[in-house]
């Protein structure tokens, strides 16, 4: 049987891995999440600024009534998920102001009356896609922080 020095050390701080790393890629998704909804509400149009204000990010489930537009999960540092949502109680209608409406006839209490549609105006995927690489990377230097921090033995 072949020995391997330093084996048993290498496996006792490769343990210690998930705690580091998942505290560190916890900042990192946590930093990209605030960058994120700072864009998102800079360009979210802005009426009475209920909109705007419903615009936020949370570990784990959105919040009841809002919109989840983004999710992401890190896989490497077990349960952590957050999600970066619109709306809430009172706001929502964050899809409609994002994606548009068509020209419709209206139903109801004002049956028969034409609605005349309204033009997108896109706030969150654009602020998503134009942050998401960057979020990524730091993501990444996260994880690779705390392997380099775990084999140093720091």
């Amino acid at each position: 049987m072949t020995r391997i020095l330093g084996l048993a050390k290498l496996q006792r701080k490769l343990q210690r891995m998930p705690e580091v790393a998942k505290a560190r890629i916890q900042t990192a998704m946590e930093q990209g999440a605030n960058e994120i909804v700072d864009m998102m509400k800079s360009l979210a149009p802005v009426d009475d600024g209920d909109l705007r204000d419903s615009i936020g990010w949370t570990w784990g489930k959105k919040p009841k009534y809002a919109q989840a537009m983004a999710t992401v999960k890190s896989s490497l540092a077990g349960d952590l998920t957050l999600t970066i949502y619109a709306g809430n109680s009172k706001v929502r209608y964050a899809h409609l102001v994002e994606f548009a409406t068509r020209a419709h006839q209206n139903g109801g209490q004002f049956a028969g009356t034409e609605h005349p549609g309204t033009a997108a105006q896109p706030f969150f995927f654009v602020s998503w896609r134009a942050l998401r690489s960057r979020t990524k990377s730091r993501i990444t230097r996260a994880i690779n922080k705390a392997a380099k921090d775990v084999a140093a033995g720091k």
